[in-house]
């Protein structure tokens, strides 16, 4: 992954704007796609990367230049993204709290594709993978990314990877006794 330069994170760290919003640039589309991918709604994505860049703003004095700033910008965005999952949970059960329960049948004809599949995912599995495969971390990077062992991220990623595997061959032997 394509780093900023060092100078232009330390003159954003001093308080140049102009060298924040040149790192906003640099930064803002992969924030997006992993958010995207992670939230599965890209309204949403959109409005948490938004925070994102926020809260990186006002943490910046606090970053230390020991690390990847990418490294240390993307466990921001995880935070915000958990953060935003958490939020849509609570706002489902509380509308579904408030809705008369009904049975819901599953619409046989619709397709899933790959986006759906993630979203079948615990979103720590989920979490894992994408910041492996999507953004391309080495397992060392996504585990201060994600905040957990090295060897937790690499059990997440082979997890979300069978999961997913195994999914797509449930879809192909529904397809096939379709067919």
């Amino acid at each position: 992954m394509d780093e900023a330069d060092p100078r232009l994170i330390a003159a954003a760290v001093q308080g140049d704007r102009d060298a924040f919003s040149s790192i906003v640039r640099v930064y803002q589309a992969r924030v997006l796609r992993y958010l995207q991918r992670l939230l599965g709604d890209r309204t949403l994505a959109e409005d948490v990367a938004q925070e994102v860049f926020l809260r990186c703003y006002r943490a910046l004095p606090r970053y230390g230049a020991e690390g990847k700033f990418s490294t240390w910008l993307f466990g921001i965005a995880h935070n915000a993204g958990v953060d935003a999952i958490r939020q849509r949970a609570r706002v489902r059960r509380t509308t579904a709290a408030l809705r008369p329960r009904r049975a819901q049948q599953p619409d046989p004809s619709v397709r899933v594709e790959l986006a759906e599949a993630l979203e079948q995912l615990p979103p720590k599995l989920r979490a894992a993978l994408l910041v492996v495969e999507v953004l391309g971390l080495k397992y060392r990077e996504a585990a201060e990314v994600l905040g957990v062992p090295e060897g937790t991220v690499k059990s997440r990623v082979s997890h979300a990877r069978e999961r997913i595997v195994a999914w797509y061959a449930d879809d192909a032997g529904a397809n096939d006794a379709l067919s």
